[in-house]
């Protein structure tokens, strides 16, 4: 999804539903103002009372089943880090008959050859370079960068300072750490991130990583 779809998408959508009033939801809401929402039209939205205030930050917050009205006049974006969890959400607005929407920082540099998925967030000071595609639900932090030839698959999570070389392939539910340094593959050979793969924060990945493993340290090693 390019920006400009993006733009469009947002102007078919009355609303926005922010799934998760944490911390990073509260980052969504100001990324969503950023890219052109009113305020207005931006709620919270939460699946349990347990976690329902009146308000966060100004904004409304609601539980997931008053959310259902909004029907298709809404769209959604999930902001959860955990990977799992978010993909819990996903299916839990989709069956709301919320449509998903894409959050992309209007100063982020990208390349035409850049396809995004749906649903998908990137944030400030991030830069795509060519013949990139991320996936649908991805969440790239702020100053990350992503090199030529690149794959991130769905549900993966790119933390703040991430930097990934060529010819790598992040697999679904991923996650990267703060500060960590994927090096490059090559066209014949990849480096491979696994999938529900966890790279420890400072980390440099010099090969690729099995599914399901830990790495951290400088160069990665297997923690678990």
């Amino acid at each position: 999804m390019t920006k400009a779809m993006q733009n469009r998408l947002r102007s078919t959508r009355r609303r926005l539903a922010i799934f998760g009033a944490g911390g990073h939801g509260r980052e969504l809401a100001w990324l969503a103002e950023l890219v052109g929402w009113k305020r207005s039209d931006l709620c919270f939205v939460v699946d349990k009372p347990a976690y329902r205030v009146k308000h966060v930050n100004g904004l409304a917050v609601c539980l997931l089943d008053d959310a259902i009205a909004l029907g298709e006049e809404a769209g959604y974006v999930v902001a959860l880090g955990d990977a799992l969890a978010r993909e819990r959400s996903v299916i839990l607005c989709e069956r709301a008959g919320l449509t998903p929407v894409s959050l992309i920082h209007p100063g982020i540099e990208l390349s035409p050859s850049v396809n995004i998925g749906q649903g998908s967030v990137i944030c400030a000071g991030t830069i795509l370079t060519t013949n990139i595609h991320i996936g649908r639900h991805v969440h790239i932090n702020i100053g990350c960068t992503i090199s030529h030839d690149a794959e991130v698959a769905e549900f993966a999570t790119l933390s703040p300072g991430v930097h990934i070389a060529g010819h790598v392939s992040v697999g679904r539910r991923a996650f990267i750490g703060i500060g960590a340094v994927i090096i490059n593959g090559s066209e014949n050979e990849r480096l491979v991130i696994g999938d529900d793969a966890v790279i420890a924060a400072g980390a440099c990945v010099t090969c690729s990583v099995e599914a399901g493993a830990m790495v951290a340290g400088v160069p990665a090693v297997s923690k678990r």
